[in-house]
Order: structure tokens, then C-alpha cells, then sequence
């Protein structure tokens, strides 16, 4: 489980390709792997992944990743020495400043604009068709990670505000139109809008 506060950024050491999945090993910023144990679940650019190995002399650890999660992530899309949003695994005592998020990506969603003036800056996503519906303004999702409000949300687009704190501690600060970024949707907004669609549909 995680919060969706990104606690930093990696960078993608080394990539082996093997059939129908990837191992990533990933360098990360001194004593951010402090404690972790083989086994540990990591959100690598939201998506929850699986510690295979680490060194934390070198600060790297290893994930590999399947076909289901290449096809539906923006994983597949790495090259080595690119950066990615990292968070560890929320800890029972740990203050959620974010949302709960599962690491389950439902999907990548290409950016479409990018407004920025000095102090704020707005980034649209083109609206996937499968869950436009649990898409709400002022709603909650994970991008790429990041627990996020939603701003604005129609049949084509939406929204996201984000401050120059969180451009500098993601990599939304370098993202740039094109982009695909890695959605989670809410899971309790999912599961009241399936369970009152499931209600109407038997009324009906």
C-alpha cells in the first residue's frame, strides 16, 4: 500500500530484456533504500513492483516486470538512465498526506498540454474511455505515482494543478507533451460508482 507522496526520483541503471518481461535495476538517491529487505514492494512511477535484489553500497535494487504490466504501464517505455517517481511502502505509523493507492495501474494516458505561468503549472491528459466515468472534479487519482486532485474533467480531457514543490520533487517537471503517465484510479470512487450502477441497473 502506498500514500502517494512520491518521495523522490531515480534513474533506470540497466535494463535485460527477457521473453515477456524486463528487469530494471534502478539507482537510487543515498539511503533511500535504507532497511529494505528482498521481497519489498517499491511504486516505481506508481506502479507497485518487487524487490528481486538490491545493493546498498551501489543504492540500486532490481524489479522485474511481466508482460501484463509492460502492456498496461509506461514501463515499457524506459531506457536506461531515464528518471522515474519512487515511493516505499507505507508503513502502519506513517502519516498519509496523500491517498491510499494500491500500485495497480489501470492504465497510461498521454499529456496532451502543458500550461505553466511562474507559480503553478497545469498539466491535460487526454480521458481514457474505459474510466472516464470515475474521473470527478476534485476527485482523487495517481499519476505516474503522485496522489493528485483532479481540476477540470470532460469526454476529452482532464486536468491536474500542480505547485513548483511538486515539479521539483517529480518528474512532472520534465515532462513534456506526448508524454504517457501511468493512472490509478481511486478505488473507493470506483467502487461506489460500480456498486450504485450495479443497484440501477437491477432497478431498471
Amino acid at each position: 500500500m502506498f500514500t502517494g507522496i512520491v518521495q523522490g526520483i531515480a534513474h533506470i541503471a540497466s535494463i535485460e530484456t527477457g521473453r515477456d518481461f524486463k528487469t530494471l535495476t534502478i539507482k537510487f538517491p543515498t539511503g533511500a533504500l535504507n532497511n529494505l529487505k528482498k521481497g519489498a514492494s517499491v511504486a516505481i512511477n506508481g506502479t507497485c513492483l518487487t524487490v528481486t535484489h538490491f545493493e546498498h553500497e551501489k543504492s540500486e535494487a532490481s524489479f522485474d516486470v511481466i508482460k501484463e504490466t509492460l502492456t498496461v504501464t509506461n514501463l515499457q517505455t524506459l531506457k536506461i538512465d531515464d528518471a522515474v517517481n519512487f515511493e516505499r511502502a507505507a508503513k502502519f505509523s506513517d502519516e498519509i498526506g496523500g491517498h491510499l493507492m494500491s500500485g495497480h495501474i489501470h492504465t497510461a494516458v498521454k499529456i496532451k498540454s502543458i500550461i505553466q505561468n511562474e507559480d503553478n503549472c497545469s498539466i491535460y491528459f487526454e480521458t481514457p474511455n474505459n474510466y472516464k466515468q470515475y474521473l470527478l472534479p476534485k476527485g482523487f487519482v495517481g499519476l505516474n505515482g503522485c496522489s493528485l486532485t483532479l481540476g477540470e474533467v470532460n469526454t476529452n480531457e482532464f486536468s491536474v494543478h500542480l505547485i513548483p514543490e511538486t515539479l521539483a520533487m517529480t518528474t512532472f517537471g520534465t515532462c513534456t507533451e506526448g508524454t504517457y503517465i501511468n493512472l490509478e484510479i481511486d478505488s473507493q470512487t470506483q467502487s461506489i460508482i460500480d456498486t450504485v450502477a450495479r443497484i440501477l441497473s437491477k432497478s431498471s
